[in-house]
């Protein structure tokens, strides 16, 4: 007998709720029930990102440092950071150096006696921040062009000492305030391109995802910040879409679906200890599966305190 040759199989998100409802007891008869189902699933993948990694959402980016500037923007689905480096030199030559960066708390940031200070950065500190854009009671105060490097606001009540600010749709960051008028500005963040902008024109502030780096990057060289980030699972989607995410995981995503159905639906509450031991079984199968095969070495790090 012949085999199909093909292993393209996949389930798009209606088809991923039509089994679900089915395991849960009931078949799915109403757009509703289409609706509730995928507002379950949407919060169900949060709850698998706070459970842990989940490899299938591992990109790797890389942000050309600026000199003078600490602050850089992740993208706005950026869950955190598993890794990063700083990078040297051409990635076409045989110069390129991959150095060490050392994570550090935000208690150790601030603890740094001068943040300005400029050479090739060793440390950084990671915003987790929600990706949401905040709307304030701050507009320009007049036209600006797309090259001043400083702004002055009607107000600044509210405004961080410093961060990132949204008009129209250029993200600029600041690095201070000094009366009503933001400093030390630099345009055209997070892949934004740098516009004139009129006055009484609304500014918002972005909660983006960040790294703050130190030493703040000099111009000895051209630093590259590379990393590999875990993302956010992508919406459900209207019903057409597939499921973002590895194909071990649609046992899971179905299992747990259906599980999140049931305690929702009265008439259903007998089935929810089969679903629930059901969908951990195969949670933990997937997971378990979804991993880094290399070895792991432990070093432990050790540390001095001399006295005199």
């Amino acid at each position: 007998m012949t085999t199909t040759g093909s292993t393209l199989f996949n389930l798009d998100f209606t088809e991923i709720a039509e089994e679900a409802w089915e395991r849960a007891g009931r078949e799915m008869r109403s757009g509703y029930d289409l609706r509730t189902a995928r507002r379950s699933m949407n919060l169900m993948t949060i709850e698998w990102q706070n459970k842990g990694i989940n490899m299938w959402t591992m990109e790797q980016g890389f942000i050309n440092l600026t000199p003078g500037l600490a602050t850089y923007a992740l993208p706005k689905d950026t869950i955190d950071l598993l890794e990063q480096v700083i990078r040297t030199g051409s990635n076409t030559a045989s110069t390129q150096a991959d150095l060490t960066i050392t994570r550090i708390s935000v208690s150790t940031y601030a603890t740094i006696p001068n943040k300005l200070q400029q050479a090739r950065p060793i440390q950084v500190w990671i915003q987790r921040l929600s990706g949401e854009v905040n709307p304030t009671s701050s507009t320009l105060s007049s036209t600006i062009t797309s090259t001043d490097t400083s702004i002055t606001l009607n107000t600044v009540v509210g405004l961080a000492g410093s961060g990132f600010i949204r008009l129209d749709t250029e993200d600029i960051y600041y690095n201070y305030i000094s009366g009503n008028t933001l400093s030390g500005v630099f345009r055209g963040q997070n892949n934004t391109t740098a516009a004139s902008h009129t006055a009484a024109t609304a500014v918002y502030v972005p909660q983006l995802p960040a790294i703050t780096v130190w030493p703040t990057p000099d111009n000895s060289t051209t630093y590259q910040f590379v990393y590999w980030r875990l993302r956010r699972v992508q919406d459900a989607g209207a019903g057409a879409e597939t499921a973002d995410m590895n194909f071990r995981f649609l046992p899971c995503v179905v299992a747990g679906l259906s599980y999140h159905i049931a305690v929702k639906v009265p008439e259903l509450v007998q089935r929810i200890p089969m679903l629930k031991q059901m969908y951990d079984e195969a949670f933990e199968l997937a997971a378990g599966e979804d991993r880094e095969k290399a070895a792991v070495r432990f070093v432990p790090r050790q540390m001095f305190i001399g006295g005199s």
